[in-house]
């Protein structure tokens, strides 16, 4: 990186322009009158004269020099640590193929319900600083998708190709908040939390959601739980072989209380979201609540540059003073 210490003595570059204007356009009476040299005008100048036109500029280029050096360059290097210990957050995310419910708008046009929540999620990713965050991904089986990280574009990239049914039809809900549950554990933090969103019943996997629960208090690990998705019947787009494509409304029932009782066992909170405002409000509420201090430290090493330039201007000084006093010698 580079910088000036010192950068308010550029300002002096200013009066420069007006230095020379000054040495060049002022008027200047002779001092003494004389006959005219006009027949001498033919005779070709010398080298030397020559080189007179470019004393004046000398002494600009010293002074530039002295300026920019008063203005103290530096070149360096300037490092930022950032000191926290953050909060463990993984966020659990519905797979099953109820996620396909055509039920969400996002910018005017239609989309299922996996599309709208990848869009919320990763905003939500890009605010936080300091935190690790892991994902896990349940369908009728629950498996780690991206342990604890920092690394948030990876993040992104893995929420991007995450694909309805790719862990099966159903809804693993104890199953995926285990998994959630082992990866928190991997990395010592003082908070811990869940982000679970589902849009369904559990009805698959090995673990009941209540279990689930009770090992979740006794670890200290907070559980948001998310319900997405609109009430009463969700219109899905099937292929028919006859038909080809068409619209079919399908009943969608999420079990609103036991993700209630989830989040009130552990010390967190449940949301419905029925509309792509809503869960977007959701997860601001959630970031504005699970807040870290951040301390950054700010190292920086930089060497002085000005040397490179006040030497050359203590060199080209004598040299204008002996050139003006002797060779160049303006008598007025």
């Amino acid at each position: 990186m580079f910088r000036f210490a010192s950068p308010y003595f550029l300002f002096l570059l200013l009066l420069l322009p007006a230095l020379f204007w000054y040495r060049h356009r002022r008027h200047r009476s002779p001092a003494m009158a004389s006959s005219a040299l006009f027949p001498a005008a033919a005779i070709p100048a010398s080298p030397a004269l020559r080189l007179r036109r470019l004393v004046p500029a000398v002494k600009f280029v010293v002074l530039c020099l002295m300026v920019v050096a008063l203005a103290r360059p530096q070149w360096g290097t300037e490092r930022t640590e950032v000191l926290t210990e953050g909060i463990n957050i993984v966020l659990a995310m519905d797979l099953s193929e109820s996620m396909a419910a055509l039920d969400f708008k996002k910018k005017g046009r239609v989309v299922n319900r996996l599309e709208a929540v990848k869009g919320v999620v990763e905003e939500f990713v890009a605010g936080r600083s300091g935190d690790r965050i892991g994902m896990v991904v349940f369908g009728t089986h629950a498996y780690t998708q991206l342990p604890l990280t920092r690394d948030y574009n990876t993040m992104v990239s893995i929420l991007d190709r995450l694909e309805i049914g790719a862990a099966g039809k159903s809804t693993a809900i104890g199953d995926a908040i285990g998994i959630a549950l082992k990866r928190l554990a991997d990395i010592e933090s003082s908070s811990n939390i869940i982000i679970l969103l589902t849009d369904g019943v559990s009805n698959a996997g090995e673990l009941s959601p209540d279990t689930a629960g009770e090992i979740a208090v006794q670890k200290g690990v907070r559980i948001y739980t998310i319900g997405v998705g609109t009430r009463g019947k969700a219109p899905f787009l099937v292929k028919d072989p006859l038909f080809g494509e068409r619209y079919v409304y399908q009943q969608v029932n999420i079990d609103e209380a036991t993700l209630r009782a989830i989040a009130d066992r552990t010390g967190g909170l449940y949301f419905r979201a029925e509309d792509l405002e809503g869960l977007q409000q959701i997860y601001d509420t959630i970031d504005a609540m699970e807040t870290t201090e951040v301390k950054v430290d700010i190292y920086a090493e930089y060497s002085e540059v000005y040397p490179w330039l006040l030497i050359p201007a203590l060199v080209l000084l004598p040299v204008y003073v002996i050139l003006r006093n002797t060779r160049y010698l303006v008598i007025p």
